[in-house]
Formats: structure tokens, C-alpha cells, sequence
């Protein structure tokens, strides 16, 4: 397979999750969500699909290269892929627990976890390969500051 044809393949997986999660967020996002008191940086929800658009097809990006580098250690890519499926998965089940199941608690836990696998995948691209690492940074500091949203949401819905 081509890199190129990798690194699409990469990208079209990670916008099919973030698809498949949007499916969970679409009908709380008008009945649930609006319900909730929300501190003044809580972002408008039109911003929410762009952005997570964005950083889709970066990670989706990102996750190709490092794909394409297996050939240099197969070991540490594996290692790396891993971690990136893993995170990836996780992503889409905080949408679940979040928009599906309305616990904001849960949510809050599984988004710490997210954001530390997010940043040990990133420390494992930047041995493998740099621009890969470099393209997960905004992806690390949105979740971050979801992790603080979230929070947020959590304290004043208590």
C-alpha cells in the first residue's frame, strides 16, 4: 500500500469516529445539553464540528506517518499505533458517556484518561516521527481544554 494511501486511510477512520460519535451528541446537543448550566468560556456549539473536523484530519495524518515509518522500528510503531487506536476509541466513548448517557461524571474521569494516552502517544510519535508529534498538539490541547470544560460542567451541575 502507498503512504499516501495510508495515511487516507488513517484520516477517513478517524472522521468515520468522529462521525459516528457526532450520531451520539446530535440529539442531546438540543434536548440534554441546553438543560445544563455552563461556565462564560463554554464555546458556542457551531464551533464544536470544525474544530473536531480539523483535528480529525490531523490525527488522522499524524497516525499515517507514523504508519508509514514501520519499516524503521517495527517495535516502537507498533507500540505507537497502539496507543493511538486506544486513544482514538476513547475519544469517541467519551461522546457516549458524556451525550449518551448524560454522566458528566464518568465523562470527566474517561477525559483525564484520554488526554494522558493522548499525551504518551504523542512522546512515542516524537520517536518516530516528528511532524507526527507535532500535528497532535492542538488535538492535546482542545482535549485539554475539554478536560477543563468538562470539569466545569461537572462543578456547576453538582
Amino acid at each position: 500500500m502507498s503512504k499516501y494511501l495510508k495515511i487516507a486511510c488513517v484520516v477517513a477512520i478517524c472522521l468515520l469516529i468522529g462521525y459516528l460519535s457526532s450520531l451520539v451528541t446530535a440529539t442531546s446537543i438540543e434536548t440534554w445539553y441546553p438543560t445544563l448550566k455552563k461556565p462564560f468560556f463554554n464555546p458556542p456549539n457551531q464551533l464544536f464540528a470544525p474544530v473536531w473536523s480539523v483535528l480529525y484530519l490531523l490525527i488522522g495524518i499524524a497516525g499515517g506517518l507514523v504508519w508509514n515509518a514501520l519499516e524503521k522500528d517495527i517495535e516502537l510503531v507498533k507500540k505507537g499505533l497502539f496507543y493511538f487506536v486506544t486513544q482514538l476509541l476513547l475519544n469517541a466513548f467519551w461522546s457516549y458517556l458524556f451525550f449518551g448517557l448524560h454522566n458528566i461524571l464518568l465523562a470527566l474521569i474517561e477525559i483525564v484518561i484520554l488526554w494522558l494516552l493522548i499525551f504518551e502517544t504523542y512522546l512515542i510519535f516524537k520517536n518516530i516521527h516528528k511532524t507526527a508529534a507535532i500535528l497532535l498538539i492542538p488535538y492535546l490541547v482542545w482535549v485539554g481544554f475539554a478536560t477543563i470544560l468538562t470539569f466545569s460542567i461537572y462543578i456547576l451541575n453538582f
